[in-house]
């Protein structure tokens, strides 16, 4: 059994709305990135007290440190994050299902654990997302496609590298972490929302390939997918390993 504690309305927005405040200073997110951050932030907070904003949080602070990082040279080969930040198309796109998660949190609070968990899985997989893709355009100078390996330009959809790949694997067990550390769930589950983390980044990189370089789908989407995809995995892992007993 998962506990979860939460949060007063006026705490959680007053959090929310500092917290976005500092992205759009920071020129990390437009001013509706900074609108979706607050309902998402808010969300968390509300369903899993203050505590709850520390993934989300840590999230922030990878993908703001690896967008940055050797900015130069992604400028340079045209790869580079838009200078006003995410939008809030980008922003929901990448942390919309764990603020679906954390919603059903909210209205189901019997059932609150077992959904933030798939909310922390889908928080992992954002991370690993960007992360992967700034680290791997920041160091890597021959990125292969993940369907049929074939060498690709740098920021090339569905195009992977070796460095990008160990740093977003890395940037989701830090997510999942700083949730057990946060008490938002167990330790135990950590490798859960690690591994479902990594999955969806991976399946994001297929979908990049085989759907969005050909123009059927949207890089929104197809991050809005991967992340629906971590959290469902997440859920199922919990739901057997439930009715199995562990």
């Amino acid at each position: 059994m998962i506990s979860i504690q939460y949060s007063g309305a006026l705490p959680a927005a007053v959090v929310a709305i500092v917290f976005a405040l500092l992205a759009r200073v920071v020129r990390a997110v437009s001013d509706g990135g900074a609108l979706a951050g607050v309902v998402i932030a808010f969300l968390l907070i509300s369903a899993g007290g203050l505590a709850g904003f520390v993934p989300l949080l840590v999230v922030f602070l990878l993908t703001l440190v690896a967008t940055r990082w050797r900015g130069d040279r992604k400028r340079n080969i045209g790869v580079a994050e838009h200078r006003g930040g995410r939008r809030a198309s980008q922003v929901l796109a990448n942390l919309g299902a764990t603020g679906l998660c954390a919603a059903a949190a909210v209205i189901f609070r019997r059932h609150a654990g077992t959904l933030m968990v798939g909310g922390m899985a889908a928080l992992a997989e954002a991370a690993a997302d960007t992360v992967s893709s700034e680290i791997g355009q920041a160091v890597c100078a021959q990125p292969r496609l993940i369907l049929g390996f074939e060498p690709a330009p740098a920021g090339t959809n569905g195009a992977m590298s070796l460095e990008g790949t160990l740093a977003g694997c890395i940037a989701a067990s830090i997510v999942a972490w700083s949730s057990s550390f946060s008490n938002i769930l167990p330790l135990r589950w950590s490798p859960v929302v690690a591994l479902a983390g990594t999955a969806g980044m991976f399946l994001d990189s297929i979908l990049g390939a085989a759907l969005e370089n050909p123009g059927w789908l949207g890089n929104d989407s197809v991050n809005f997918v991967s992340t629906v995809f971590a959290a469902d995995l997440a859920l199922m892992v919990m739901l057997v390993a439930g009715n199995t007993g562990r």
